[in-house]
């Protein structure tokens, strides 16, 4: 006969008493936490949520159409793209395009291209960049606008023999000379960071040998890429003097010459949108968010494996690049379908009408992303 054992007390399964004690320590701790993160959130300053015209760009909707637009879909901001976005510069149709935001709700940005004499983009209007930018600030005041958001050029430009510095110089002599009229209209001029023409201090640089009274920053999220520079280094350096944006998300992911770049609708990319969104309500809360999506674009190389793409960047800082870098690794590409423009023997009436279809439908899911997630 076996002698019974005593009983003996099993062991609990490796790790489980402490599993269960985390357990009770993390919902202790959740629910708390969670009203805290609600808290902080609700302490801060709530984004006006807008979006510029360009993102509509296929669909020839002037000022109007726009406002209606933007009131379906919960908008309290508009920026109008460019001075061809009203049907007339004629005082009476400016004077009912205010009136229609006023009776909506809807702060006004106003905008035009570029205003740097010898930039590649500048094309001569029969005015001088002076002249034109003295009129684009008459007609955003007759619509009630708060800024006006112009740029230098593109990346070309920092391929000047003199550097970006000539292109910088002659923009803040521009600027310069329409101080007053800024001042007399009160709309702010809101250069951006654009197409890889300027990392953020030197948009920074600008600004400040302008006259900050005068010139702010119409911050760009998207245009960073193309200047090597993480989206975030560009809110801190430029959010501090931004009075309005451009927001978009980017699949960022590395590639043999550097790494590629590829705009998506928010939510659809590698740049952390809720963060740049808390950074924006830190630095410049009363900046609207203005969500100018440019979808239907392949790929672009950012070739910063190569010698030829520093020549355009002398005095690019380390640090800034590394976070760049850290950026891109972390990055992958876009895996979802989208119908690309500019395709060789694509341009039919069915492809045409997808390429509008896209541009409204990810327009409103970007809307959507924002309001639940950044304003």
């Amino acid at each position: 006969m076996v002698a019974s054992q005593p009983a003996r007390s099993v062991p609990a399964a490796a790790g489980t008493m402490s599993a269960v004690t985390e357990l009770r320590r993390r919902t202790l701790f959740a629910a708390p936490l969670a009203a805290l993160a609600r808290t902080l959130r609700a302490q801060q300053p709530k984004l006006r949520l807008g979006y510029d015209t360009y993102s509509l760009r296929a669909w020839g909707m002037k000022a109007l159409d726009h406002l209606e637009f933007a009131a379906r879909h919960g908008c309290t901001a508009l920026q109008i793209s460019s001075l061809g976005d009203f049907e007339s510069l004629e005082a009476a149709h400016l004077q009912k395009v205010r009136a229609r935001a006023e009776e909506l709700g809807i702060v006004l940005d106003a905008g035009t291209g570029c205003i740097c004499p010898s930039a590649r983009a500048w094309r001569n209007r029969g005015e001088t960049p002076e002249e034109h930018l003295r009129r684009a600030l008459r007609v955003a005041k007759a619509v009630g606008a708060r800024t006006l958001r112009c740029y230098l050029g593109d990346f070309e430009d920092r391929l000047h023999p003199n550097g970006i510095e000539f292109h910088m110089e002659n923009t803040i002599r521009v600027f310069r000379a329409v101080r007053e009229t800024a001042l007399e209209t009160g709309v702010k001029i809101a250069i951006e960071n654009h197409s890889g023409d300027l990392q953020a201090w030197e948009c920074r640089q600008i600004i400040e040998a302008a006259g900050t009274d005068a010139v702010g920053a119409c911050l760009d999220t998207g245009n960073p890429v193309w200047c090597a520079e993480h989206p975030e280094v560009t809110l801190e350096v430029l959010g501090p003097v931004a009075v309005t944006t451009h927001v978009r998300d980017t699949a960022i992911f590395p590639h043999a010459r550097g790494c590629a770049a590829h705009w998506t609708a928010l939510g659809d990319g590698s740049v952390d949108m809720a963060k740049l969104a808390s950074l924006q309500k830190r630095l410049c809360p009363d900046a609207p968010l203005h969500l100018e999506i440019i979808t239907g674009r392949p790929p672009r190389i950012v070739p910063f494996f190569e010698p030829e793409f520093w020549r355009a960047f002398p005095k690019a800082r380390a640090g800034e690049f590394a976070r760049f870098v850290a950026l891109v690794k972390s990055g992958s590409p876009l895996m979802k379908p989208m119908v690309i423009e500019d395709v060789p023997g694509m341009d039919v009436a069915e492809y045409r009408a997808a390429l509008k279809k896209q541009q409204w439908l990810d327009l409103e899911r970007s809307l959507a992303y924002a309001r639940e997630r950044m304003i």
